[in-house]
């Protein structure tokens, strides 16, 4: 007896997104797919911890901007762009004294608006190329100290830290911690009064312990604390004690599981776990929101494009 063939989780994954992702995204699927196909692109994050004050000026001559000073002038055009839209429907639907007063009012607000990144850190600094640049990042290098000078990661892993808005003296929880990318990013912030560094695969805090020395000196990293417990159960461990609580948990990692089949969770021995994610990431959740202080913020993020794991887990 002949066994079928096996079909590769990326084309098991391909599938499952365009049945599940077409329906939730309509029109912008094509070009969502397109994007989550294309090779993956990096940013640079900067390590402040390093004698590298050199970089950014290599990096701009490369044409590569750092995306988040960038950001609070976009938001600001764009908030502009939008009040201006508003104001020149309001001409065409008004008239007389009530048009010029609505005019007045829509300009001004966009005038007087804060940028809506004004409470990005201005710490964080990570370099990308811009939009249709394949180009490339040279591997980070070492300072005098053995300091490398920057990080290669997804620049999309940066919203979660961003929108944490970690504050002077913050006791800080990063819950799935590994592989390290997002803790040394809030490291740079250089507010943590205390940053706990968790996950739960003792072999990918390992990879975390790496990614800290390699990167911050050691009196930085005696104010980081690495653990392997269960996320789950965080709160039976040190439950609302933290400011800030960044919950970025493990998902279906879309772009991986549509490129890559090792390691790929749409492989047919993983469905049972596949299926159990967004339990799983209502239980982390949970426990993220137990071990923050009464007043405390709570971040939930994911990599992957669906509503089950993302505002179903929420709501």
């Amino acid at each position: 007896a002949t066994t079928a063939p096996r079909i590769p989780s990326t084309r098991l994954a391909l599938h499952h997104f365009d049945t599940s992702y077409s329906l939730h995204l309509g029109a912008l699927w094509p070009s969502v797919r397109a994007g989550l196909l294309c090779e993956q692109k990096y940013g640079a994050l900067l390590n402040n911890f390093a004698a590298a004050d050199h970089v950014p000026q290599e990096l701009e001559l490369l044409n590569a901007t750092d995306f988040v000073s960038e950001a609070p002038r976009k938001a600001q055009r764009w908030q502009q762009g939008a009040a201006a839209g508003e104001v020149a429907r309001g001409c065409q639907e008004g008239s007389g004294e009530g048009r010029t007063v609505m005019q007045a009012e829509m300009v001004t607000q966009a005038e007087m608006s804060p940028p809506l990144c004004a409470s990005i850190s201005s710490k964080i600094r990570c370099y990308t190329f811009p939009r249709g640049d394949i180009a490339r990042f040279r591997p980070a290098r070492p300072d005098a100290l053995g300091l490398l000078d920057y990080y290669l990661m997804d620049a999309a892993s940066l919203l979660p830290v961003l929108a944490l808005n970690v504050q002077p003296d913050d006791l800080v929880l990063d819950l799935c911690a590994a592989p390290g990318g997002k803790t040394l990013a809030l490291l740079q912030t250089g507010f943590c009064g205390h940053l706990a560094a968790n996950d739960v695969s003792i072999s990918r805090t390992k990879r975390l312990y790496q990614i800290l020395h390699s990167y911050v000196p050691k009196e930085v990293r005696d104010t980081v604390s690495v653990t392997s417990y269960d996320g789950r159960d965080w709160d039976q461990v040190k439950g609302g004690t933290f400011h800030k609580v960044l919950v970025d948990v493990p998902c279906t990692t879309d772009r991986h599981s549509a490129m890559e089949e090792d390691n790929n969770i749409f492989h047919k021995r993983r469905t049972k776990e596949r299926q159990m994610l967004p339990m799983l990431q209502l239980q982390l959740l949970m426990a993220g929101i137990l071990a923050a202080k009464p007043g405390g913020e709570v971040v939930y993020s994911t990599c992957s494009l669906s509503p089950l794991q993302n505002e179903c887990v929420v709501e």
